[in-house]
């Protein structure tokens, strides 16, 4: 009984790392149909968030029934409520990735990012995917010291946030509100998805010390 159990807790870790595999891809497809107005991996985005939706939810169901019928406690019980609200992040992450693809698709034909700003969205992607990776492999592996490096590199995807704002308040702004509301958006959208993944690190953390690091918490 106890092997099966700890069975479906592996299943439910592994299902964990796949869910953070089609996040990470949503997320390079959502920046690349944004910056190239790709209608077609747009919708693709668009289409796959509906996957992650339908994983998450049966992750939730498979979590709440091993809890009704094996009454886990202690570390068994900590690894169902931090999975559960693990898959609850990627599942909203997902959905930022699906928010990015809805803007390319919105303006499509056209490029949503105005040129002097394609540098700094196209960097606030590659940061995203960084993040989101390292924080599936946190998730695979338990690296506590690579969960305490995430607070590091998303501090890396808000300068990148604070530098799009300097853009959008400056006097040259030629682009008109419109434009301006759409970076807005956009550059929250890939700021909260890399705050998601650190709230994934420091579960992973919670899991395996019983406490949540401080964002001082020195290298391991």
């Amino acid at each position: 009984m106890r092997d099966s159990f700890h069975e479906e807790l592996d299943a439910i870790q592994a299902t964990l790392v796949t869910l953070g595999g089609m996040v990470s891809v949503a997320m390079v497809r959502s920046t690349e149909a944004l910056l190239n107005a790709d209608i077609k991996l747009a919708e693709g985005v668009i289409s796959d968030d509906e996957k992650i939706d339908t994983i998450q939810h049966d992750l939730e169901s498979r979590a709440i029934n091993l809890m009704a019928r094996q009454q886990p406690v202690a570390q068994d019980l900590r690894i169902l409520v931090t999975s559960l609200r693990m898959s609850a992040d990627l599942e909203r992450m997902g959905d930022l990735c699906h928010h990015i693809a809805k803007l390319a698709r919105m303006r499509y034909p056209n490029v949503s990012v105005p040129a002097e700003l394609i540098s700094t969205i196209e960097a606030m992607g590659k940061t995203a995917v960084k993040i989101i990776e390292k924080s599936t492999h946190v998730v695979k592996t338990q690296d506590l010291q690579a969960a305490i490096e995430l607070e590091t590199d998303d501090d890396e995807m808000d300068k990148l946030h604070r530098a799009l704002f300097v853009a959008l308040l400056d006097d040259s702004w030629s682009h008109g509100v419109e434009t301006a509301i759409d970076m807005t958006l956009l550059g929250r959208y890939y700021e909260r998805c890399a705050d998601h993944a650190v709230s994934i690190a420091r579960r992973v953390y919670f899991l395996v010390k019983g406490e949540y690091a401080s964002e001082s918490q020195p290298a391991l």
